[in-house]
């Protein structure tokens, strides 16, 4: 019988295709299981926890395995994974969880947070938007609480994914300031393809007064993505939390 486990880890997303394995492009997922595989000397499949899209990051990530080995030294496992993997992704815990743990399917929320440099600066290029134009973070704000009115999201999505439903229920959604740089903390049971980069491209629109808050609600109404803004660059886009029932864990090391 097969052990399962949790890995909680970060990427830097620039130089990746995204999470996903696809053919003639690098992803995460691909070099984790190059990784595992080598390591376990078997083919071991990872299931993350969800997409990111090309050149998105996550300072938090999870996704689980199975192995064979039920009694994997999960603190010196975890260093040689970490010695085995580039310099763009790092792992920091290893957990023995139950069989049915999953690492899409058994998370509770998921939180992401967008940056926006507002003074050049090249240490930030790949980890934020420079916008250099003056935005109206009240106005961005007050669209924000629009969003709790809905749980339709047609207007954020992707057009011609392969989900049911674009409903999703957002817990939380919120510009802050630190000096020169905005971070807007969205938080959701769940989120349909490009919907973060949509909506912080729609507000910012309001910010600059290009849109105004009625307006906004009436994007989410019309259930067009034509309707709403450009979306945000990708390199601004971290995926920083993602929530589990509190039975999840089993054991941890590392």
């Amino acid at each position: 019988m097969k052990q399962r486990y949790f890995m909680e880890l970060a990427y830097n997303g620039t130089r990746y295709h995204g999470w996903q394995i696809q053919p003639n492009a690098k992803s995460v997922q691909e070099d984790l299981e190059r990784a595992l595989s080598t390591i376990c000397r078997d083919e071991i499949g990872v299931t993350g926890a969800g997409r990111t899209d090309t050149g998105v990051h996550a300072s938090y990530y999870v996704a689980h395995f199975d192995s064979e080995d039920q009694g994997l030294d999960l603190e010196s496992f975890c260093y040689k994974l970490n010695s085995f993997l580039g310099r763009d992704i790092v792992i920091f815990r290893l957990t023995k969880v139950e069989a049915e743990a999953h690492a899409r399917f058994g998370a509770v929320s998921r939180t992401y947070q967008y940056y926006i440099n507002q003074r050049k600066d090249p240490f930030v290029q790949e980890s934020s938007w420079y916008f250099g134009r003056p935005l109206n973070i009240d106005l961005m704000n007050e669209a924000c609480r629009v969003l709790f009115e809905f749980v339709d999201f047609t207007s954020f999505s992707k057009l011609h994914t392969d989900v049911k439903t674009n409903n999703c229920k957002i817990y939380q959604a919120e510009w802050a300031q630190e000096g020169h740089r905005l971070i807007f903390t969205i938080k959701a049971d769940r989120f349909l393809r490009n919907m973060v980069r949509a909506i912080v491209g729609t507000l910012v629109a309001v910010g600059q007064g290009k849109m105004t808050v009625a307006g906004f609600r009436q994007v989410i109404e019309q259930k067009d993505r034509g309707a709403a803004g450009v979306s945000a660059p990708a390199e601004g886009l971290f995926l920083t939390d993602i929530a589990y029932p509190e039975n999840t864990f089993v054991r941890t090391v590392g």
